[in-house]
């Protein structure tokens, strides 16, 4: 399910799926993450930040189908989702990317 979201849903854990629009450079700085945006079923845009320093790459291209499990932080472009991993604490669940049948944490 994929509601649209908001300032107001800062910091929430959200679970969707979406089709990969755009590949972005990774972020190298402090953790790295990958970097990918998503259109999800709703309209709303999405951009992963997945920390590749506690989770494998995700082998994705444009046009690709993947669901996430993560924490959503609002911007004015349609909001960012981190925590695509496991907790390295063990306090939270953590979140995911599945795609291809393969879960990335």
């Amino acid at each position: 399910m994929n509601p649209v979201l908001d300032k107001n849903d800062s910091g929430k854990w959200i679970e969707g799926s979406g089709i990969v629009r755009r590949l972005v450079a990774d972020d190298n700085d402090g953790s790295r993450h990958q970097r990918f945006i998503l259109d999800t079923r709703n309209g709303q845009t999405l951009l992963i930040a997945h920390n590749i320093d506690l989770a494998k790459r995700v082998p994705v291209g444009v046009g690709d189908r993947l669901s996430y499990r993560g924490m959503y932080e609002w911007n004015e472009l349609g909001g960012l989702l981190h925590w695509t991993h496991h907790d390295p604490l063990g306090v939270e669940d953590g979140g995911f990317v599945k795609f291809r049948r393969r879960t990335y944490r």
